[in-house]
């Protein structure tokens, strides 16, 4: 989901034009809201600006220009500390001018904890003014929230944003930061032993190109073995690749190997042949839009596909290379898609990704552009879909973006299934495997229909865009409660794609969630069975984002063949439990600290449904914890994820 911004005149040139510009002179006992540190400010989409829109520009509500305040996008969030100092807070809020017609936010005030102010939906051209009594408060915060409709054009400004102080304060406020405190984490060398890691299950349709790199690590160089493999299928046993194609549909157990110096390894791989039957597991790999957006191009995916072998991340399982919204160029005079100058051959950058036993992902929109503007399919989903199959295409993201505009106003669940029956029909005419991801953001529940037979989704967006920030991920996890029924073997709920390592959008940083924060990130994405897409520069991964990455107690959570995603079986205050059963019998437990500080969380074995002593694992320190009755307790960093595996004595 990314905002199409109307054009800006610089500040001068609105005084220029005549504008009003509003700008109040300072006092020794205000203190603006711009003037603190605004590097804990969280919201939706885009960074906070000191004096400026969320987009950069001058503050403009309502055709008024204001000199001080803040630009934010919804969902937003900033908690200021008061110390007892201030008396008042006043701003005049609105959706910025900048915004399209889209843009709906509601603006709420909350004094220690308690509501003061909620405005009612307010769109570009409406505005409030806020002023209410702070006298001896501890705590403000000032919420921004979507209004139900999503987040798209939501630019909310806290024009003239001040607080008046007592005289004689001591202490004047400031905006609330969480320590970036150690991470709850042990690294863990790589055992030279062989090793075999990844998903227990595939599927493919008969008659299809299969293609599946046995992900095993080990001091080298391995020698692969494929035991029992299905009649149609072959092993390259110097690169672990097995392809070929399936002759027929069925269940074969095949036994897979690696030997190395130090010894060798096996393990059992189902492998599944049958009309819709892919993506058994969610999948795992690379997109290009977190860290690149529209600077990606054909070199930046060859050196992600590169990294994901060299840095071994392929041999924990990753498989998949997806380019996202900007390679599209038009169409030629038949209304076949073209690539633009940044992708000069996609059969030829498929090839490059194949011979490394990776797959290859791609993406579009129903509508008539993508999100970034770029041709999209409306009306040639046979032609596109055709083309995916002939360039090699594995996946596809479908993202909504403009087909907003050819649904209009209705919002019915047909309509919000219709452009993605028409391009599900469309890769069901092609002779080619392709996992189907539906991007539209969870409108309509997409949860419940996703997997449709009309549709055949194999992943489908519950939420809004991720952003690298804690009010974003808290935000994302919150809400996956309830959803994880929908969820199985062929159909996932997908929160978005990973924001650990350097991100940005193509204007790169180290990401902002803070070390534990990206534990929990990723505790959570492989509880909650949902696609594995790393979104950073793979080039650039330092030792803690790929340890974070290459973990493979938590990567045999979110492969586990039972497919069964975790739900919330404890919610007291800011501490949560989350668990799902696994398919050997054992438990996956996340235990959750929501809070700024750290908390100590108990699980309850009766909570999850267990009565004998567990014998437990904490899957982060790499620690078995012993034999344990009745419940575990432990200390959880503030914002963290206590990840443990838990099985009854006795269970093999």
């Amino acid at each position: 989901m990314k905002n199409h911004l109307l054009p800006r005149l610089l500040f001068t040139a609105l005084c220029a034009m005549g504008l009003p510009v509003l700008a109040q002179q300072a006092s020794p006992n205000v203190v603006w809201i711009d003037a603190m540190n605004l590097t804990e400010v969280e919201q939706g989409w885009g960074q906070v600006h000191a004096g400026k829109s969320v987009d950069g520009h001058p503050i403009t509500l309502n055709n008024v220009v204001y000199a001080h305040g803040i630009g934010t996008h919804a969902d937003g969030n900033i908690v200021i500390t008061l110390h007892g100092a201030a008396t008042r807070f006043s701003a005049t809020v609105g959706v910025d001018d900048e915004a399209t017609k889209e843009g709906s936010v509601v603006f709420t005030v909350l004094v220690d904890g308690k509501e003061r102010v909620k405005t009612p939906v307010l769109k570009r051209g409406d505005t409030q003014v806020i002023s209410i009594d702070v006298t001896g408060a501890k705590q403000l915060t000032l919420q921004l929230d979507d209004a139900g409709d999503g987040i798209n054009n939501d630019h909310g400004d806290w024009a003239d944003a001040k607080l008046e102080l007592a005289p004689g304060a001591r202490q004047k406020p400031e905006i609330v930061t969480t320590p970036a405190t150690p991470p709850r984490y042990v690294h863990q060398a790589e055992s030279e032993v062989p090793q075999i890691h990844g998903a227990r299950i595939i599927g493919a349709t008969p008659g299809r190109d299969f293609l599946f790199r046995i992900p095993a690590t080990g001091k080298g160089p391995l020698s692969y073995g494929a035991a029992n493999l299905p009649s149609g299928l072959k092993l390259n046993p110097a690169t672990g690749i097995i392809s070929g194609a399936l002759k027929a549909a069925g269940t074969t157990r095949v036994i897979l190997s690696a030997r190395g110096p130090k010894g060798r390894a096996t393990r059992e791989l189902t492998i599944v042949g049958g009309e819709h039957k892919l993506a058994l597991t969610p999948p795992m790999g690379w997109n290009s839009w977190n860290v690149w957006a529209g600077a990606v191009d054909e070199d930046k995916v060859k050196a992600a596909a590169d990294e994901m072998i060299s840095t071994g991340l392929a041999a924990h399982g990753y498989s998949y290379i997806n380019i996202d919204d900007t390679w599209e160029a038009g169409r030629d005079d038949k209304g076949n898609i073209l690539t633009n100058k940044k992708f000069p051959d996609m059969a030829r950058l498929s090839g490059y990704i194949h011979k490394k036993g990776l797959r290859f992902g791609i993406y579009s929109s129903p509508g008539p552009q993508t999100c970034a503007g770029y041709t999209a399919s409306y009306e040639h989903e046979d032609q596109d879909a055709a083309s995916y199959a002939a360039w090699g295409v594995d996946y596809l993201k479908y993202d909504w973006c403009s087909y907003g505009r050819i649904a209009k106003d209705d919002h019915s669940l047909p309509a919000l299934m219709k452009p993605y029956q028409v391009m599900g029909a469309s890769l069901n005419k092609v002779n080619r495997d392709i996992v189907y991801s539906l991007c539209q953001y969870g409108m309509g529940e997409v949860w419940k229909w996703g997997a449709d037979p009309s549709i055949g989704g194999n992943a489908w967006r519950t939420t809004g865009d991720i952003v690298d920030n804690w009010h974003s991920l808290r935000g994302i996890i919150e809400s996956q409660a309830g959803h994880e029924v929908y969820a199985g073997p062929g159909h996932w709920n997908d929160p978005d794609m990973l924001m650990v390592g350097i991100v940005g959008f193509g204007k790169t940083h180290p990401t902002h969630l803070k070390p534990n924060e990206q534990i929990l990130h990723i505790s959570m994405w492989s509880l909650l069975a949902a696609p594995i897409l790393i979104g950073c520069d793979m080039t650039k991964m330092d030792q803690f984002t790929l340890d974070l990455l290459a973990n493979d107690e938590t990567i045999d959570i979110n492969q586990d063949p039972l497919g069964k995603a975790a739900s919330r079986v404890v919610k007291d205050g800011n501490r949560e439990v989350w668990a799902r059963p696994l398919f050997d019998g054992t438990k996956a437990v996340g235990l959750v600290n929501m809070d700024n500080e750290p908390q100590k969380i108990t699980v309850k074995w009766a909570d999850l449904g267990l009565k004998a002593p567990q014998a437990v694992r904490d899957l982060w320190l790499h620690k078995n914890l012993g034999t344990i009755n009745g419940s575990y307790t432990v200390e959880v960093p503030a914002h963290g994820c206590v990840l443990l595996k838990v099985k009854g004595v006795g269970r093999k």
